[in-house]
């Protein structure tokens, strides 16, 4: 078994265990907006003993660091794209035509359909417009910075200007997707929900747990690459 420190930040241990975002998905700790908190932090505000919640996550090491932990910046937004919004863009219709689906067929016996419709609509007007910006304003900015000898001049000063943008949305992100969990009674579908209610729900969670995920790569690993990047250039 594994010594897991309990003062490392959750970003800092799903770098080194990817396999333990699952694991803080499950105990609902926030590893995406909260990665700054440490194990300890987060395990005390969610009520969790965090000695017993480290040794529990030592049981289950398994790997080695996450791929992305050692990616240079261009490389990664290259990964993010390629892995997180390319899932995003073919996913969020899919589960659109999925709501209105089981909405259809379920609404009268699950008028709650209702609200979920509505809470899944919101994360995906929200998500859209947010992977447009990164791939049509911010992840453009990056790959010209880890290209440069010499600071870029940008026309937004510091790319710590639009990354605070990025972070801000991200909170918000993270609400919404709160409130869609609670909206569908944590993604467990009825007793009489047939397979496209069943594969809804399924989708719904899946798709909160990659944003997640997401989230956590561009808060906790690409931003401050970015900013040690930007600053390095800087004092030359």
């Amino acid at each position: 078994m594994k010594i897991i420190d309990a003062t490392k930040t959750l970003g800092e241990l799903v770098d080194a265990h990817p396999e333990f975002a699952r694991e803080f998905e499950e105990r609902g700790l926030d590893y995406c907006c909260g990665g700054q908190r440490s194990l300890e932090e987060a395990c005390e505000l969610a009520g969790l003993d965090p000695a017993e919640t480290a040794a529990e996550l030592g049981a289950l090491v398994t790997g080695d660091e996450a791929d992305w932990a050692s990616m240079g910046a261009a490389e990664l937004v290259e990964h993010l794209e390629d892995t997180h919004h390319r899932y995003l863009w073919d996913e969020l219709p899919r589960l659109s035509a999925l709501v209105d689906k089981i909405l259809t067929v379920h609404g009268e016996n699950h008028p709650e359909l209702r609200e979920v419709k509505a809470a899944y609509e919101a994360v995906r007007a929200d998500l859209e417009p947010h992977l447009v910006k990164e791939e049509r304003v911010l992840f453009p900015m990056i790959r010209e910075l880890a290209a440069a000898a010499d600071s870029p001049s940008f026309h937004c000063g510091t790319l710590q200007n639009p990354i605070s943008v990025m972070l801000t949305e991200h909170v918000v992100l993270g609400e919404l997707l709160a409130k869609l969990r609670q909206a569908a009674n944590g993604f467990v579908p009825p007793a009489d929900g047939c397979g496209s209610y069943v594969a809804c729900f399924t989708g719904m969670a899946e798709l909160e747990a990659d944003t997640h995920l997401h989230i956590h790569k561009e808060n906790n690993t690409l931003f401050p690459l970015v900013a040690r990047l930007e600053s390095a250039l800087t004092a030359r």
